[in-house]
């Protein structure tokens, strides 16, 4: 049984962790795999929106321990440079928008991985743990970055020096997620966003990515400056020209993502 299942419908593409046993912890085989079909994601021009979920009753536990302490295992620093930053660097490189549909507990590099998609959403019996300070390591997969920026640097330092259980609903409060649904309305809704972002223009929605991907370390006028390019560039798609011509003929527009 593969330990990524991965469909596209309809433009999006679902990408599900699937080691349920292991609340979706990742092994090295989960984290090449994933990379790999982010990499499709990112190729594919049918592919509009990702969707990433779990299997089961969890989100992702983080990294399987029982290959970090495996002698024949790849170790910590592999682990690191060869499975975490190249899918943090992907999910947020990927010139389409992605839905992490937090399903159930998303702990340690599973909790990091949300956090840098562009829309989080979570069940209402979700939670979020920075677990690292319990086995005495620190965040990783781009935690220290995206988390007090979230949320900033008092809230975050204590969730990760503490080690605190988030419920989804004091993530949503605390500016971490965007949105928590009820469990029985979880799968629908979040499905929803996914589809909602596929039928949008896609190129315009990268572009918006990148902007903010790079407002971290800009100052106003660069910001300004950047916006000025990607402006032009949005304005050269044809989905610009399809939107305001649907604007000026009172219509719905149809967008095709180029």
């Amino acid at each position: 049984m593969s330990s990524i299942l991965f469909h596209i419908e309809n433009g999006i593409a679902f990408i599900t962790l699937n080691r349920p046993d292991k609340l979706n912890s990742f092994n090295r085989e989960m984290a090449l795999l994933l990379q790999s079909k982010l990499d499709e994601c990112a190729s594919l021009h049918e592919v509009r929106a990702v969707y990433l979920t779990g299997a089961g009753k969890g989100f992702c536990a983080g990294q399987d321990l029982a290959e970090v302490v495996d002698p024949n295992g790849p170790g910590m620093q592999r682990i690191l440079s060869e499975h975490y930053n190249p899918i943090i660097t992907r999910l947020r490189h990927m010139p389409k928008p992605v839905v992490a549909a937090v399903n159930g507990v998303a702990a340690g590099a599973g909790a990091n991985i949300a956090l840098a998609c562009d829309i989080v959403v979570a069940t209402q019996s979700a939670s979020f743990i920075q677990a690292f300070s319990k086995i005495g390591l620190i965040p990783d997969s781009g935690g220290t970055y995206t988390l007090p920026r979230l949320i900033g640097w008092q809230k975050a330092s204590a969730l990760m020096m503490l080690g605190d259980k988030v419920t989804a609903a004091e993530a949503e409060r605390l500016g971490m997620l965007y949105k928590v649904f009820a469990d029985e309305e979880f799968t629908d809704s979040s499905k929803n966003i996914a589809a909602t972002l596929a039928q949008m223009p896609t190129k315009a929605l990268a572009y918006i990515k990148h902007a903010l991907n790079q407002s971290a370390s800009n100052d106003l006028e660069a910001q300004l400056q950047l916006e000025d390019v990607y402006q032009q560039k949005a304005a050269d798609t044809d989905d610009f020209k399809e939107g305001v011509q649907a604007f000026l003929e009172k219509r719905a527009p149809q967008f095709k993502g180029s």
